[in-house]
């Protein structure tokens, strides 16, 4: 028993000398130390600050302990550069990516918590090409604010001057496009359609890609058939074909010429829209759904999301203020601020809101093509310097040499061989 009293007593000691000296520190009651604001760092590419300060703003007011720092970048060399960053973990915590760039991502991507978004609620609010973009494995690694592509741009007074509709299928857009095209002795003054080259016709390389989808019986890992030859037949026969001819490589950029006034029929995201209008205030145009082969309905995306870096110290507070940015509300504010200051803002992601605007003469058609739209690697303008520039730069070669006079299933050969390097490159 006097051993016990000891050994209680030796316990009492110790502890009652540990307690004066470290107690505060180690105190079960004592409560942590607040938490300071989290700082979340958001970088956008076309937004300028003015149009997401009321976002970041609402946020910040339902989050008080949360600050957003928003950082437009430059589209030149982004991709590498955002990749170069948070691998080396100085990068954002949120971040931009195309909806063609997730082979390039993948492994530099932070999922969304399933307590945040699952796939299940995904797929139930945004078109189906989102999910085909950004998720993986059964993991969210984006999410869009935005759902863009391609849709057939029309001069209304030319096509009125026709008697014309925005054509539903691609006869008809033959059809109408060599009623509309003006030639003289020294070639063609007014163009009825921009297709047919690599050169001078911008987004050529969605267009193909439009094709390529349109068109059944194309297997994209090998692009060696007849099928894909038709369709660079198809697409370079608007240049060398007689009956159908409407282009030249010798006229000045698609985008240009149809700010001028000078051509009918043009293919575009929805972003080019603001270009146009400021371009030449006083054009009249009207925007369609794409050309479609009878019985199959595609359209071509070419959209963006937004991403939470892998190295981010706070990945669970950057899905939250992602899973805001593609809410209705968010959404439908940010398309209010835009179209304070130019025709419209960013077409809807949301499946819930794509009444709003499909009646838009501008804007409805990039909505409405929303349940049908599919996308490849052969998207414009993303300035990747990787999946898409190195895809189009074979396909490039492939329509000049058909334009230049080769067959077109000989010129196919060697784009095979660029599409196959790409692919084993990036599709690892």
């Amino acid at each position: 028993m006097k051993k016990i009293l000891i050994i209680v007593l030796s316990l009492s000691i110790v502890l009652g000398f540990a307690y004066w000296k470290f107690g505060p520190s180690i105190s079960l009651f004592n409560k942590p130390k607040p938490q300071g604001p989290i700082t979340l760092t958001y970088w956008g590419l076309w937004e300028d600050d003015n149009l997401i300060k009321p976002l970041v703003a609402e946020y910040q007011r339902q989050n008080p302990n949360i600050i957003i720092s928003y950082e437009r970048k430059s589209s030149v060399n982004y991709r590498t550069r955002a990749q170069t960053q948070v691998r080396e973990g100085v990068g954002p915590d949120i971040f931009r990516i195309h909806n063609s760039w997730l082979p390039m991502f993948v492994s530099d991507l932070a999922p969304a918590p399933k307590e945040i978004m699952t796939v299940a609620d995904f797929k139930n609010m945004f078109y189906p090409v989102a999910a085909d973009a950004f998720i993986k494995d059964n993991q969210i690694l984006a999410a869009p604010m935005e759902i863009d592509g391609l849709a057939l741009y029309y001069n209304e007074e030319m096509l009125n001057g026709v008697g014309g509709k925005p054509p539903k299928n691609w006869q008809e857009f033959i059809d109408l496009a060599t009623k509309m095209t003006v030639k003289d002795a020294t070639g063609i003054k007014t163009a009825g359609a921009a297709m047919g080259t690599a050169g001078n016709v911008d987004h050529w390389s969605d267009i193909i890609g439009l094709l390529l989808y349109q068109q059944p019986g194309v297997d994209f890992n090998n692009v060696v058939s007849t099928q894909v030859a038709e369709i660079l037949k198809f697409y370079t026969g608007f240049v060398t074909d007689p009956r159908k001819k409407v282009w030249d490589t010798t006229l000045p950029k698609s985008t240009d010429m149809f700010a001028s006034g000078r051509l009918a029929f043009y293919f575009a995201p929805s972003w080019r829209a603001h270009e146009l209008r400021v371009a030449n205030p006083d054009l009249k145009f009207k925007v369609a759904s794409v050309p479609q082969l009878s019985g199959k309905s595609v359209a071509w995306a070419s959209f963006w999301g937004e991403a939470v870096s892998k190295n981010s110290q706070n990945p669970l507070e950057a899905w939250k203020f992602v899973k805001f940015l593609t809410s209705a509300q968010a959404q439908k504010l940010l398309f209010q601020q835009a179209s304070q200051i130019r025709l419209f803002g960013e077409p809807y992601s949301l499946t819930s809101l794509n009444n709003e605007l499909a009646q838009d003469p501008a804007v409805g058609a990039f909505v409405t093509q929303g349940p049908i739209y599919k996308f490849w690697y052969l998207s414009s303008n993303t300035y990747d310097g990787g999946i898409n520039d190195e895809m189009i730069k074979y396909w490039e070669d492939g329509i000049n040499a058909v334009l230049a006079g080769s067959d077109a299933q000989s010129a196919l050969g060697t784009v095979n061989q660029g599409v196959k390097q790409v692919l084993d490159k990036y599709l690892k």
